[in-house]
């Protein structure tokens, strides 16, 4: 088995796409993207947005050739959207694919009218059925009942999470889960996985976070305790504070506990949380993004500049 993570914040941007190949199957889940429209008052930096389209681009290419697509539930960062900003994939970028390919989700339910209509979006933009994936098995796939987005009965909704074997591996996505709900991870250590990929607590978000860190260090080191390699990322990944807790982690653990840049053998490019040194060190236009939204614009540059600026910048 093949596992390739394509784009999470450790590779630059928002989301958890990965691939997993096997025999004659090649699974794509998740294949969204976004950049953190505001952050700190700040739009993405054009050094983000030439990351943005080299992992956008990426994952095109891999639905190309995807045998099975997996969308974990209808969050701007996890599905292509026919409502897509200019720094997110629009699901008319995708174009055709293969027309055997199987596409699974959590159905949503007409009560999120906005999570329905980009359920709808993907049924008519790619000209496919989809499949209601919610404790369904596929050969060598099994997809969980859903489990929350983070805790229970948030506006976030539920995500479902995919698990892959093949032979003596065994692969799980686990999605938006955040390691705040004590269900889910149950639910985790019941299916044992080998490789864990998953969305780490949204430390970034301090007030949110204030009164729950003490749960979510305490999944994380439980689950880290179960699982050879413990692959965290996504939400966790969105500030300085979040490599802390992944390091810490690490240190602790009877296992090995990295992130999706350390798994790929990459360096760590965490643009979202740098967004403000970025600014500093690479000044733009006041008008660069009116122009960029509006016309487009040349993101070769700003990828050089970053190469000549940062030696850890290997795009």
């Amino acid at each position: 088995m093949k596992i390739k993570i394509i784009g999470t914040e450790s590779l630059g941007v928002r989301g958890l796409c990965c691939t997993v190949e096997f025999n004659n199957r090649k699974i794509i889940i998740d294949p969204g993207i976004a950049l953190g429209y505001v952050r700190n008052g700040l739009k993405p930096h054009p050094l983000q947005v030439a990351v943005g389209k080299i992992i956008r681009d990426r994952i095109i290419k891999e639905l190309k050739t995807s045998t099975d697509i997996v969308i974990s539930h209808f969050h701007g960062d996890h599905v292509p959207l026919v409502d897509a900003n200019p720094y997110q994939l629009s699901i008319n970028q995708v174009g055709n694919i293969n027309k055997n390919c199987k596409i699974w989700a959590k159905k949503e339910n007409s009560i999120n009218n906005k999570m329905k209509a980009r359920e709808e979006a993907i049924l008519f933009g790619l000209n496919q059925n989809m499949e209601n994936a919610e404790g369904k098995i596929d050969e060598n796939i099994f997809f969980s009942q859903k489990v929350p987005h983070g805790l229970e009965g948030t506006h976030l909704g539920e995500v479902i999470m995919t698990c892959v074997k093949h032979k003596e591996l065994k692969f799980l996505h686990a999605s938006d889960l955040q390691f705040l709900d004590e269900k889910s991870i149950e639910v985790i250590l019941d299916i044992g996985p080998n490789v864990l990929l998953a969305s780490g607590p949204p430390v970034y978000l301090e007030d949110y976070m204030n009164d729950k860190k003490e749960l979510a260090w305490n999944n994380l080191f439980k689950v880290s305790n179960k699982v050879d390699t413990l692959i965290l990322d996504h939400h966790l990944l969105r500030s300085e504070q979040g490599i802390s807790w992944l390091d810490k982690l690490n240190d602790i653990s009877n296992n090995k506990v990295i992130c999706a840049a350390d798994y790929m053998k990459k360096e760590r490019h965490l643009l979202e949380a740098w967004r403000g040194k970025l600014y500093k060190d690479i000044p733009i236009e006041d008008d660069w993004h009116d122009i960029y939204e509006n016309n487009g614009e040349d993101l070769d540059k700003f990828l050089n500049i970053g190469r000549e600026k940062y030696n850890w910048f290997q795009y």
